[in-house]
């Protein structure tokens, strides 16, 4: 009987750590690439109750940010928080609160809305902000959807084949909801990661913002939306060093939609930590309080120079949220 050759076990030995090799920096760089973006495996995000009872919600910073845009979508339309909360289970039963570019037949995006039967083009549709919009011109018909339970509002939009599916997402999105309308406050975290580049920066902030609550959310500021990256900010929204957003939170700012400033406030804090991994951003601070992006326990602590009189329990009174919202990017 022939024994195989030294030479040829040396091969396919060679052949098979090879193999295995390729594999490995395979997965490394899929899960580089997933930690750079934010997807799995990236920095996690977390919304903590208010209330004591002990209630957690986490999070991926993907998930973060279309959670953001659907909040800001519904409150810059003076919606109450019941509407918020309705929008965000909705996403999470339908898409997990990730755009998801498929679906049941032609269903797309956060809410899987079909262009076949007039919910927009699929390029519309798979703008969050767009479909979180088409969400709730559907949910405000609904008559009396306040007063409903969470699963019959949700379904008399949506239409959906599991309709009692919506209902056991009610606990997570009313913790993201108080957290996303600023109600609770200093109640939403992410560990986010403070970036060595620059290619996002304070226009970056300035157009997400825009893109989320409209261009009124810079008038407080002076600021526009849109300006050439290359254009200096100008120095009331952002700072000397060119890399921060301020946004001055006025005593009426939440009374359309029935908040006081203090949760407006909370508001765009909140939506700048949900969208630090994506702007790159790196410090947020609010009403005495600052977040740090980079921490493995990334807490809401006090400020510098502060008592940290704005610490988590809700947004109780203008007076709490007096001042502006500081946006600081990387370096």
């Amino acid at each position: 009987m022939l024994q195989p050759s030294p030479r040829r076990n040396r091969r396919g030995r060679l052949l098979r750590i090879g193999a295995a090799f390729v594999v490995l920096l395979a997965v490394a760089g899929y899960l580089a690439v997933q930690y750079v973006t934010g997807g799995t495996g990236g920095p996690g995000c977390k919304v903590v109750s208010a209330e004591d009872d002990g209630a957690t919600y986490e999070f991926e910073p993907e998930q973060a940010v279309n959670a953001a845009t659907i909040t800001a979508v519904g409150t810059a339309r003076g919606l109450p928080e019941r509407a918020v909360t309705i929008a965000l289970a909705t996403a999470l039963q339908e898409s997990a609160l990730r755009n998801i570019d498929y679906g049941d037949r032609d269903s797309l995006g956060l809410f899987q809305q079909r262009p076949s039967q007039g919910w927009g083009t699929p390029e519309e549709i798979m703008d969050p902000a767009y479909a979180a919009g088409k969400f709730y011109d559907h949910l405000v018909e609904v008559p009396g959807y306040t007063r409903l339970p969470l699963t019959v509002a949700a379904q008399r939009v949506q239409r959906s084949g599991f309709p009692q599916a919506y209902a056991k997402h009610e606990p997570d999105a009313t913790l993201l909801a108080a957290a996303l309308t600023g109600r609770s406050a200093a109640t939403l975290t992410c560990e986010g990661r403070p970036a060595a580049t620059r290619d996002k920066g304070p226009d970056a902030v300035r157009e997400a913002l825009v893109r989320d609550f409209g261009r009124d959310v810079l008038q407080p500021a002076g600021a526009e939306a849109g300006r050439a990256r290359s254009a200096a900010p100008p120095a009331s929204a952002g700072g000397s060093d060119g890399r921060t957003v301020t946004l001055p939170v006025p005593d009426d700012a939440g009374s359309a939609a029935g908040r006081d400033a203090g949760q407006r406030g909370w508001q765009l804090a909140h939506w700048a930590v949900a969208n630090a991994s994506a702007l790159h951003i790196e410090r947020v601070s609010y009403a005495g309080r600052e977040w740090v992006a980079g921490h493995t326990d990334p807490r809401w602590r006090p400020a510098e120079g502060s008592d940290g009189d704005g610490g988590p329990g809700g947004a109780q009174g203008a007076e709490r949220g007096a001042g502006a919202v500081r946006i600081v990017t990387a370096r």
